[in-house]
C-alpha cells in the first residue's frame, strides 16, 4: 500500500492546530536564528572593514614618515602617496557603512551586541594632575614700533 501525504495529516482539529503551532514555532526559531547569523556576519564584516582601514592608515603614516625622512624621490611616489590617501578614505567610508549595517542588523536581534568602532581621539587632561593658571603681564612697549 502506498502512503500519501493526506494519510500523514491527522483528521482531529486539535491535532492539526498543535501541528500548525509546532510548524510556526520552528519557522520562528529558524527566522530568529537566521537574523542572529546575519547580525553576527554584519559585525564580522564591520570589524574586517575597520581592520582594513586601520592597516591602510598605518601604511599611509609609514609612507609619510619615510617621505619626510628621505625626501621626495620622484613624481611617481607623489602620485602613489595621493592614491594611498584616496584608498584610505574609501576604506574608512566603507568601515563606517559596515558599522551602520552592523548596528541595524543587531537592532533586529536582541542577542547580538552592535559593533562600535573606536575612533581616535585625544584623551582629556587627567583630573589628578595639578593645574596652575599663569597670567603674563602685558608688555609696556610695542614690539613693532618700540613705542
Amino acid at each position: 500500500m502506498v502512503a500519501t501525504a493526506q494519510d500523514a495529516v491527522p483528521d482531529d482539529i486539535g491535532a492539526l492546530r498543535a501541528a500548525l503551532a509546532a510548524a510556526l514555532a520552528r519557522a520562528e526559531d529558524e527566522a530568529a536564528r537566521a537574523a542572529l547569523v546575519e547580525a553576527e556576519l554584519a559585525i564580522a564584516k564591520a570589524k574586517a572593514s575597520d581592520d582594513a582601514a586601520l592597516i591602510a592608515h598605518q601604511d599611509l603614516t609609514i609612507r609619510k614618515l619615510q617621505r619626510a625622512l628621505h625626501g621626495q624621490s620622484s613624481e611617481r611616489s607623489a602620485r602613489l602617496h595621493d592614491q594611498m590617501e584616496l584608498t584610505f578614505e574609501e576604506l574608512e567610508s566603507t568601515a563606517t557603512e559596515d558599522e551602520i549595517a552592523a548596528e541595524q542588523a543587531a537592532a533586529r536581534t536582541t542577542e547580538v551586541a552592535p559593533y562600535v568602532r573606536k575612533r581616535p581621539a585625544r584623551q582629556p587632561f587627567p583630573e589628578h594632575l595639578p593645574r596652575e593658571r599663569v597670567v603674563e603681564p602685558a608688555p609696556t612697549a610695542c614690539h613693532c614700533c618700540g613705542g
